[in-house]
């Protein structure tokens, strides 16, 4: 029986015979490390043999970090982001003249000599004795790209990078031990192909083909003698001889290459003379990476996606995997983004409020039964200058999210009216609801129940909003005091259970306090969160998980597996069924009429917050949900008296400012799909009192479409009790 071999086709016992003979010429320059003396040659035999044998059969060689690039559902390109900025080609796309040039300057007798190269080495401890120092190296190529094996591990880790440059005998030793294996299993021309692959050329580009787009805008399979000339001085020192900062270092560079072409008859003199004599001829690409560069405004999406990434376990099991994955890069990333949807919410944003304006805007849309991402926008740019942002407004704090969501007022009330209706209450129930009122004494919670010890009232926007209402007003005028009244019978319990099924938490990722204010929408969620959770309404009942990718390739070609959607019954078709239709009225003819979209069914509920912070408008078809928030995301703009896209505002409501925005995005994101129909229900009108809109001013919103009540100005729905949410200081405050 042979003995056990150690990679590379050669014994242990014969490798390191064969790096024993290298040592003893080498003596302390060992192939690269330069001595002054060469009396150190005997410490450089001594004790190599057991160094040696010890060091892993095989080189660890990682997959080169490469660009990653993120598409929308169209395959279009959304942006590219990387750690190394590097696409790997074979050396069929690399030029040969680029092939000749490297060889020429870096390791003129590649093809001549084995790993280790004697007559090197042996040049090198002479011009190294003669200088008294270290004039010289005698690293191979096949050496130099073991050396950026161990610095593409190492990564961005300060230590490991340490590590893998030191100069020291023993980085050496297994320097040239891997160098031996790689020369017997690989060959010269994948060698060479890896480490035009590997290395680095300067302004962030990694590898050859990086380079030549980064430098000539072009592929290296096209480069010129004097192009490659160029790249190939780089190698040896990228700063000294950057050809953006000091062309004319780096034409001096170039030439010194020209010149050994010639003098190794790659080329002949006349070709190196004149090529010397050319401009380098620069076409500089500025280096296109991160979320920074997306398309359509889709950069925070891009974020979203990378946060997934990063924080989805199916990418790997611990952060520090999944993280390594993404920074490796290499891979093709086919989001749910729909260009259409993308451009037509970029579009009604800059249309309705302006970068620079006190306020922003954030909105995002899914599709209903598939949880996807089609659209998600926002009016300060993401980017580090002014009026520009890197938090994104539509998701979770988690997400890289903003303030732990916003406050969204009203548009809670559709969650209880969902949970009331699961419970048995019916479609037509109605309560005194008058103008002011106070909490319930007692409200009962999932455990202690919660009591009104504080004395807290409730009130609505407007005098002259005063019951009795059943729910189809109601909900259509958002009157704060029904609503407060149905908790109180609900019990909070049911509502939490709700919200659970929808996936409804806060911004911050807790779950809502139960407490009955939520119901007027005090705690912060997100865009995202509500924009999935009205969706279930257009699916008739069923949540979907939002998601943001439908497939990822790998290098290779290899699929990994995806986040999916979970998609659960949260109420029952016939509660859904009565829920839009009751969210149908207020775009017929409640507070969110300036939303309404006049070709196809749609449904929505606005949401206004106390001092005018916050301002919703979240709405669907059957076939697209979106929400949309306006306000300031540090909390500290009342939309009063304000100007927002140019347009003054005296007071902002949830469907005056977001409705419009809403609309006009839902209209180009639906241009040309089809106009599917809710299953409406029948929900008798309650009784109308003659006397009760008597004296009613400004035009407020009446009942629902079809019944006659017309009415034309939507009123929002504020009036939460400050302090009232448990945390913060511990109790509530009266609201007279």
């Amino acid at each position: 029986m042979g003995k056990k071999r150690s990679g590379g086709g050669l014994s242990p016992t014969q490798q390191a015979a064969k790096f024993l003979g290298v040592s003893v010429l080498a003596g302390a320059v060992l192939a690269g490390i330069a001595l002054p003396a060469a009396g150190a040659l005997g410490l450089a035999a001594k004790g190599s043999v057991e160094g040696f044998d010890e060091i892993p059969a095989n080189l660890k060689q990682p997959p080169l970090s490469q660009r990653t690039t993120i598409l929308d559902n169209k395959g279009g390109t959304i942006a590219t982001v990387y750690s190394r900025d590097r696409t790997v080609v074979p050396l069929t796309d690399i030029s040969p003249y680029m092939q000749k040039a490297l060889v020429a300057i870096e390791d003129s007798r590649f093809y001549e000599h084995g790993a280790v190269d004697m007559k090197g080495i042996l040049r090198a401890i002479n011009q190294n004795a003669q200088s008294g120092g270290v004039a010289q190296g005698a690293s191979t190529l096949t050496q130099q790209y073991v050396k950026n094996v161990f610095m593409e591990e190492a990564g961005d880790d300060p230590t490991k990078l340490a590590q893998a440059t030191q100069q020291t005998i023993g980085r050496k030793v297994r320097e040239l031990k891997y160098a031996i294996q790689l020369e017997d299993k690989l060959g010269k021309k994948k060698i060479l192909a890896n480490y035009l692959n590997i290395t680095y050329f300067g302004e962030q580009a990694y590898g050859v083909e990086a380079a030549s787009q980064r430098y000539f805008s072009k592929p290296a399979k096209d480069l010129t003698v004097e192009e490659s000339a160029m790249l190939a001085g780089i190698v040896q020192s990228p700063s000294r001889y950057d050809p953006v900062n000091d062309e004319a270092e780096a034409t001096k560079r170039r030439n010194v290459v020209l010149q050994r072409m010639a003098d190794v008859h790659d080329i002949s003199q006349a070709e190196a003379d004149q090529a010397k004599a050319k401009p380098l001829g620069l076409n500089v690409s500025k280096p296109q990476n991160g979320c920074i560069t997306a398309v359509k405004g889709a950069g925070f999406f891009c974020d979203y996606v990378r946060e997934v990434f990063l924080n989805d376990p199916v990418f790997g099991k611990t952060p520090e995997k999944r993280a390594k994955l993404w920074n490796r890069g290499g891979l093709q990333v086919r989001t749910t983004l729909d260009p259409q949807t993308q451009e037509s919410v970029q579009a009604s944003i800059k249309k309705h409020v302006y970068q620079t304006d006190k306020v922003a805007t954030a909105a995002t849309f899914v599709e209903p039964g598939t949880g996807k991402i089609l659209g998600m926008g926002q009016s300060k740019p993401y980017g580090f200058g002014k009026n520009e942002t890197q938090i994104n407004y539509s998701v979770d704090q988690k997400m890289s999210g903003s303030n732990f969501g916003f406050p969204t007022g009203s548009t809670f009330k559709p969650f209880l009216a969902a949970a009331a209706l699961e419970q048995g209450t019916p479609a037509t129930k109605s309560y005194p609801a008058p103008y002011k009122m106070p909490y319930p004494r007692s409200v009962q919670t999932c455990g202690k129940p919660w009591v009104n010890d504080g004395g807290y009232t409730v009130e609505n926007e407007n005098e002259s909003e005063k019951g009795p209402y059943a729910l189809k007003e109601a909900m259509a005028k958002s009157i704060n005091t029904y609503f407060v009244q149905m908790i109180g019978d609900t019990g909070i319990c049911p509502v939490m259970d709700m919200a659970d099924k929808l996936g409804v938490v806060q911004g911050n990722g807790d779950k809502l306090p139960q407490v009955p204010s939520i119901v007027l929408g005090a705690k912060g969620i997100s865009p995202l969160t509500m924009a999935s959770a009205y969706a279930a309404f257009a699916n008739r009942g069923t949540y979907c998980t939002p998601v943001a990718i439908e497939s990822i390739t790998a290098p290779g070609d290899k699929s990994l597996p995806v986040p999916q959607s979970t998609c659960k019954r949260a109420m029952s078709e016939k509660t859904a069924d009565n829920i839009n239709t009751l969210l149908s009225g207020v775009i017929d003819s409640g507070t969110g009429q300036q939303a309404g979209l006049t070709d196809r069914a749609n449904a929505g509920k606005t949401g206004t917050t106390d001092s005018r912070k916050n301002a919703w408008f979240v709405g669907y078809t059957p076939n697209l949900s979106g929400a949309v928030w306006v306000g300031s995301a540090q909390q500290n703009v009342e939309m009063q008296n304000i100007v927002i896209g140019g347009q003054y505002q005296d007071k902002v409501f949830g469907g005056q400012v977001p409705g419009p925005i809403w609309r006009d995005a839902m209209v180009g994101a639906l241009s040309g799909k089809p106009s599917p129909a809710f299953h409406l229900v029948n929900i008798p009108d309650a009784k109308k009192d003659k006397n009760k809109d008597k004296g009613q001013g400004g035009g407020q919103g009446g009942g629902q479409g079809g019944d006659g009540q017309g009415g034309s100005t939507p009123w929002p729905n504020i009036s939460i009790p400050p302090n009232l949410i448990g945390g913060g200081n511990g109790h509530g405050g009266k609201r007279h």
